[in-house]
């Protein structure tokens, strides 16, 4: 099977090196590669086109400076990808990049077959985007389970093949006593802070979450503060918990293990909403969720964002319960509650407490985060929720990266039985 294959970013590139080892497993016959991919995929026997970080930008501010070069990367893929005439192009994820990339070639080729890896969270916001994918997509791999049906009700055909975040390693006893000591932590008790990954967030969020955490400390004696972070952000973030007793700011050389093991040592994490909360879901630890924006992304989110939850570990609880009661038709009731009844709903009814816009305040975290450093049971409906969550995501089963292959070489079987005929509607 000759396989075209496209990520434009660090995530996309873990994707799709997993999806790659997969294919060589579960692919009976020849594995050709051709492609963009990054230091994990090219491990992979990929030879990639051009290095995979001149496509890794975000903002308006990075992109503009770099995008008459952007483009003429697409048009340069797109070519590549006709050229090559592949059984099978697979994009993944970045689909500003990925997804016209795929229009241009489907252009020039109308029985290219197209498999999209990572969704559009079109459950959240702007679900038009389903349909708008559909004209160049034919098959998705989803990282959660109750995607598929919006991904089918869209045209394009769907498997959910599980999340990475499965593939983590929970911190055993031993892990967290390395970590204690090699931190000089002992047996204090510890909080995790978790500001954010990107420098707006530090901005907006790290500020109430230091101050959640300085009052915590001035209450607790002995309670040690860590502070996770990302390499770009670690010197804002050192200077932010510069005044709080006993913090532990910790940069990227302490490696995936090394966080999780703080997660795990910690009684509780507060968390700026995104991908970390998983991750402290999957260490076993009990978190509260915060999360704000400006004012005009405010705005935008009250208008156009409906979901019950900010955080996955509440979406994937209220899945599961709608699911077992045989009634799951998707998350969004068909008329929204105003959104400070969402508001408060979030803090009565839901395994995480969340925070989001006005209410990310120290006013209203501190209490909560007081409740679950001095009751020491309160966390253990949410550690059992955050459980199943990582069942729902795969954990116990078969490697994302596994999944994602046999769905692709399913997939195929099913266009050439269909004599090439394409499952999602026309360009």
């Amino acid at each position: 099977m000759r396989v075209f294959v496209i990520a434009g970013e660090p995530s996309g590139d873990a994707l799709g090196a997993a999806l790659l080892a997969g294919l060589k497993t579960e692919e009976s016959g020849t594995l050709e590669l051709a492609g963009v991919g990054g230091p994990l995929m090219r491990a992979e026997g990929l030879a990639s086109l051009f290095p995979m970080d001149q496509l890794s930008v975000m903002g308006v501010a990075e992109v503009l400076p770099r995008l008459p070069g952007l483009l003429r990367r697409i048009r340069e893929t797109a070519d590549a990808v006709v050229a090559w005439k592949p059984d099978v192009l697979i994009t993944i994820d970045s689909p500003d990049f990925c997804l016209r990339v795929a229009r241009k070639a489907r252009a020039l080729d109308r029985d290219l077959k197209v498999v999209h890896y990572v969704a559009p969270s079109v459950w959240a916001w702007r679900p038009g985007r389903a349909k708008k994918m559909a004209a160049v997509v034919d098959h998705v791999l989803a990282l959660l389970p109750f995607e598929p049906p919006y991904m089918e009700a869209a045209g394009m055909s769907c498997d959910f093949v599980g999340h990475p975040v499965t593939q983590l390693e929970v911190p055993s006893a031993a892990d967290v006593a390395a970590f204690r000591e090699v931190n000089a932590i002992g047996a204090a008790r510890c909080l995790t802070v978790l500001p954010g990954s990107r420098a707006g967030e530090v901005g907006r969020v790290g500020p109430v979450l230091r101050d959640v955490a300085a009052a915590l400390v001035a209450e607790n004696e002995g309670l040690r503060v860590i502070v996770p972070t990302v390499g770009p952000r670690l010197d804002a973030v050192r200077e932010l918990f510069a005044e709080v007793p006993g913090a532990l700011v910790l940069g990227p050389d302490i490696g995936e293990a090394g966080k999780l093991a703080a997660f795990a040592a910690s009684g509780l994490a507060l968390a700026a909403s995104g991908t970390v909360t998983l991750e402290v879901a999957a260490a076993g630890a009990p978190m509260i969720v915060a999360y704000d924006l400006n004012g005009l992304s405010r705005m935008i989110a009250r208008r156009f964002v409906k979901l019950p939850s900010a955080t996955l570990v509440n979406l994937l609880d209220r899945y599961e319960a709608l699911e077992l009661a045989g009634g799951f038709r998707g998350f969004m009731p068909g008329n929204p509650p105003a959104w400070d009844e969402m508001q408060d709903a979030r803090l009565r009814d839901q395994p995480i407490p969340e925070f989001v816009l006005e209410r990310c305040t120290v006013e209203r975290i501190l209490p909560e985060a007081r409740r679950y450093l001095s009751e020491p049971g309160v966390g253990f409906a949410q550690i059992e929720a955050s459980g199943r969550a990582m069942e729902l995501l795969g954990r116990g089963g078969d490697a994302p990266g596994t999944r994602a292959a046999r769905s692709v070489i399913t997939f195929m079987g099913r266009r050439e039985a269909a004599g090439q005929t394409r499952l999602g509607p026309a360009p």
